[in-house]
């Protein structure tokens, strides 16, 4: 997702960066969103959070369960704050997401809610399995030990 600055339109709203320390992230798929107009003005001004959300793929469709869009104060119709929002992507995708599902251990986290470089809304989600305590331990020392392998260096090289 390395963009360039210069880009007016492409704007990260919302990261969920625990997803990478409680997940092992395997692939990750770019999803449209179905938003109303309300939660449209209220992402342009960043009020948003994915932290606690998670996708899902029920009766042919994927949905958004439990992401929070704040309520946009000026808006004549406002929208539910946490409602069930439906993402979009190709059938083929949608099979290949719902058959990662079925395996053991495999879930659908959102990584990223971002307007892309047209303004559109997008989620960047993720297919993960869940880490176990030892796996996280194990990546908490890896990098500590980068972080003091390159202090080392900094000093004495």
């Amino acid at each position: 997702m390395a963009q360039t600055k210069s880009d007016p339109n492409y704007k990260v709203l919302s990261e969920n960066r625990r997803a990478r320390y409680d997940y092992a992230i395997e692939d990750d798929v770019e999803c449209g969103i179905i938003l109303q107009g309300s939660e449209v003005k209220s992402l342009r001004e960043n009020a948003c959070n994915i932290a606690e959300s998670y996708a899902a793929v029920e009766n042919g469709e994927l949905w958004l369960v439990n992401s929070y869009i704040a309520p946009y104060d000026r808006a004549m119709f406002g929208h539910e704050e946490r409602r069930r929002r439906k993402l979009l992507v190709s059938r083929k995708e949608l099979s290949r997401l719902w058959n990662e599902t079925q395996r053991k251990g495999m879930t659908l986290v959102p990584l990223v809610m971002y307007f892309n470089h047209k303004g559109i809304a997008k989620v960047k989600i993720g297919i993960a399995k869940g880490k176990k305590n030892h796996d996280k331990r194990e990546a908490d020392a890896k990098r500590d030990w980068g972080r003091q392998k390159a202090r080392l260096l900094r000093h004495n090289g």
